[in-house]
């Protein structure tokens, strides 16, 4: 009964800080959109520059991940925000249960993700690319997954920066552009140097875009698209875990 009461009311906290961070974007939703400003500018002057036809059904699915890297490794700025405006030090305050701070500002960056999504595919259909509506549904659970751990640890990253946003946004910058050429999203590195396949193979981000781009074409039943939900559930396991702790040394 005890244990029962302690997880209903971790869920009740979690509620609490998801529906907390999740005022704020629907306010304003225009913050959803500017963040797909730049995946856009490479949607226009990259596509292009593909062969084959069929260029905008290899490229639209690792334009849709890279939104949801832009969005959610940069969500850690909204708690340093919170941090110097002293609302984080009156989180911390309340009954509210640590782990249940982390939980749910993570799990707020699926909405963003969802509506991201849905606009770069209505953007990009009338240019010819077509949508797999059971492949890409799977595919939006796989991103979930994977935006919560990401967001987990952009906002553990905030949590170490404390007062020094310079420090944020520098790791921030300095690990999503390799992280992003190393996947796979805009060009391929199938014919790319040894050394260089090599070290996609140790990004998650490179199984989760070959994941999604055959799932969001129609293809679900595949070893490609479990090692993306592998990886997805993997860096979310280790987002919460590491966010966790460093939200309760808070």
């Amino acid at each position: 009964m005890t244990t029962m009461t302690m997880k209903t009311s971790l869920v009740t906290d979690v509620f609490t800080v998801f529906a907390r961070e999740l005022r704020p974007v629907l306010r304003n939703p225009f913050s959803v959109i500017f963040t797909m400003v730049q995946p856009l500018f490479f949607l226009a002057l990259f596509a292009p520059l593909l062969p084959g036809d069929s260029s905008l059904q290899w490229f639209v699915p690792g334009i849709v991940v890279m939104s949801c890297l832009f969005g959610a490794s940069a969500t850690g700025s909204n708690l340093l925000y919170e941090m110097q405006t002293g609302s984080h030090e009156r989180m911390l305050v309340s009954p509210l249960r640590r782990p249940a701070l982390i939980i749910g500002r993570a799990l707020k960056e699926i909405v963003p993700m969802l509506a991201q999504t849905t606009l770069l595919v209505l953007v990009t259909i009338p240019f010819g690319f077509t949508l797999n509506i059971a492949g890409a549904l799977i595919g939006l659970v796989i991103l979930a997954i994977f935006c919560v751990g990401l967001g987990a640890l952009s906002y553990t990253l905030a949590l170490a920066s404390k007062d020094q946003e310079w420090m944020f946004w520098g790791v921030q910058q300095t690990l999503l552009f390799p992280l992003l050429l190393l996947a796979g999203m805009m060009l391929p590195i199938d014919n790319g140097p040894e050394w260089l396949q090599t070290m996609a193979k140790f990004n998650p981000l490179t199984y989760v875009v070959q994941a999604e781009r055959l799932l969001f074409n129609g293809t679900i039943a595949s070893g490609t698209v479990l090692a993306g939900l592998v990886a997805a559930v993997v860096v979310a396991v280790v987002g919460l875990l590491v966010g966790t702790r460093a939200m309760r040394k808070a």
